[in-house]
């Protein structure tokens, strides 16, 4: 039996008495190994860099498209994650965003600050490199709905994501999707926890989206990982609030030359702002210390 058999194996069966329901009794939830699958191997990305002690996979948007296809059409586990300035800071600030990064088996530029950092260091990240979840969506949501794939989508605030899973839901007529809202407690056994593992693992999705904002879902993500059913499984910030409405979306043309950050700094100042005009300071000092030894970049390596 190979280790990661083991593992899921020896996964205790989780029983506990869940809220009290009707005329005072109790209803059980379960977590049983056997809603689980051992983590099947995926392919080896093309081309994997390094530099500032980050990994970046140099995916363009189409090659992201295939391969979320080839995950879900052959049920491999496959983890996304993705880099922008505000998760370089926290990786140099947090081991547990660290501990993600070295879980996930895709890592794409987010932000196209990254792919300008990348090339500093010399490697060759082109803005084509670069794909933000709101650029993704549209196509996410159209090969869901051509081909049947499932979708759970695990974040935002009561009201607001059912407003986001409605519009999606017009867009996209056919779309099978369902969510639940972040606001619960995220202990790992605790009551609220289990009860969101067990909704996510009757669903069975084809794709997971966890969407509560960074650093908290690559937190979650990391601890629940081996509880959850086999699916793709990305981290997508706020997406949802911009779906709904209840945050204002930029235009699109914003992102490739780097303004961004700064309508979403002008339309939420007191959320944003120590993001946007404190951290990157803290990252300019990691710059420093790297552009000091000037590590070459010699070519890529397979992840």
């Amino acid at each position: 039996m190979s280790s990661a058999s083991k593992q899921f194996a020896n996964l205790r069966r989780i029983s506990i008495d869940s809220r009290t329901g009707l005329y005072g009794k109790k209803k059980t939830v379960e977590i049983h190994p056997s809603n689980y699958s051992p983590r099947q191997s995926v392919p080896p990305v093309s081309q994997r860099y390094h530099f500032l002690d980050i990994s970046i996979d140099a995916l363009t948007h189409g090659d992201l498209d295939a391969t979320l296809q080839e995950a879900i059409e052959n049920q491999r586990r496959l983890l996304i994650g993705n880099h922008n300035l505000h998760s370089l800071y926290l990786f140099h600030h947090s081991s547990k965003m660290r501990s993600f990064y070295a879980a996930a088996d895709r890592i794409h530029a987010d932000g196209i600050s990254i792919v300008w950092l990348a090339r500093l260091f010399g490697v060759p990240l082109a803005r084509a490199h670069r794909t933000g979840y709101l650029d993704w969506l549209p196509t996410i949501m159209s090969n869901a709905t051509q081909r049947g794939w499932r979708v759970f989508y695990l974040g935002s605030k009561p009201g607001v994501l059912e407003e986001g899973l409605y519009r999606l839901r017009k867009q996209w007529p056919g779309l099978q999707i369902d969510g639940r809202h972040g606001y619960f407690d995220k202990t790992l056994r605790g009551l609220d926890n289990l009860d969101v593992l067990t909704e996510i693992a009757e669903y069975k999705p084809d794709l997971l989206m966890v969407g509560m904002g960074m650093p908290v879902q690559e937190q979650w993500i990391v601890e629940n990982l081996r509880h959850l059913p086999i699916s793709v499984v990305v981290a997508c910030g706020a997406l949802m609030d911009y779906v709904a409405g209840e945050a204002a979306s930029p235009p699109r043309w914003l992102g490739p030359i780097g303004l961004e950050w700064a309508f979403r700094l002008l339309n939420e100042p007191r959320r944003l702002g120590h993001r946007y005009l404190v951290e990157p300071w803290s990252v300019l000092e990691v710059v420093w210390k790297h552009l000091q030894t000037r590590p070459t970049v010699i070519g890529a390596e397979k992840a």
